[in-house]
């Protein structure tokens, strides 16, 4: 049972990290109806995510390349997302969430991983979708190499919101992106690139804490949800991209909103 919960949590987490509909929180309800709950699930539910970046690396293979191997040989212009500019506009975006997450990770574990949480945010996700994408300013950033050091940081305070489960660290970060004048698409593939140190980080910091909880069993558990997730993932983002070039977020607002209704009507 216990391998076949780890396929579902991996699937579920693939197909939900870089949604807009927030992967912690569809976990955290997961865990409830699966009965996977505690440090241990807290903490699988974490590093799975491992598998999900692997996707993202992976599919945006060569953005990588340039970033820690670039080739500047027929470039005359500076400030390219490529090389040390690249990596530090990644750092500049991971910079708030990393600092708030590592001072309120307790706070955020003792109440905010609940059912009842969860639907709150979800249904404040979603709204937030539904104002931005009819307020939202016409997109004058197209290409990442428009992107500028105050837009990367700027995109990391808002990627702050992720903090609390159920918000959704995509959502926060494709929002942020757009309410800065990025093209829809484009802030979804920031939103991918953005995603992979501050997930490292986060992912690694909480498996080194609670690695002395896990057998040797645990750890094939945590493989299993790694695979699928991975899977599922590469998947899912491929998708999303095909999606936004035929619409908007809004869809994903109303199911939000209809998660979170039924969260609090059956669950909480």
């Amino acid at each position: 049972m216990l391998y076949l919960k780890a396929v579902i949590l991996g699937i579920i987490e693939g197909l939900t990290e870089f949604l807009p509909i927030s992967s912690t929180g569809h976990l955290i309800i997961a865990g409830h109806f699966l009965d996977f709950n505690g440090t241990k699930a807290e903490t699988f539910d974490i590093v799975i995510q491992l598998g999900a970046i692997l996707a993202v690396i992976f599919l945006y293979k060569n953005t990588f390349i340039d970033l820690f191997w670039p080739n500047f040989s027929q470039e005359k212009k500076q400030k390219k997302f490529k090389g040390l500019y690249g990596i530090w506009l990644l750092f500049l975006t991971t910079l708030p969430g990393g600092i708030l997450g590592l001072l309120s990770h307790h706070y955020i574990k003792k109440y905010l991983f609940s059912p009842y949480t969860v639907a709150w945010a979800l249904g404040v996700g979603a709204l937030f979708i539904l104002i931005v994408e009819h307020f939202c300013p016409k997109h004058k950033i197209v290409d990442l190499n428009q992107i500028t050091s105050k837009n990367a940081f700027l995109v990391g305070c808002f990627q702050c919101l992720a903090l609390w489960p159920g918000f959704s660290r995509s959502a926060a970060t494709i929002l942020g992106g757009m309410l800065l004048g990025m093209q829809r698409k484009l802030a979804a593939k920031y939103s991918f690139l953005a995603a992979v140190p501050i997930m490292f980080a986060a992912t690694f910091y909480d498996l080194l804490k609670n690695c002395s909880l896990f057998s040797i069993n645990d750890f094939i558990i945590l493989g299993i949800g790694f695979i699928t997730s991975f899977i599922s993932a590469w998947y899912a983002i491929k998708g999303f991209i095909y999606l936004l070039e035929k619409i908007t977020l809004k869809p994903f607002a109303y199911y939000r909103l209809i998660v979170a209704t039924l969260i609090l009507l059956f669950i909480t």
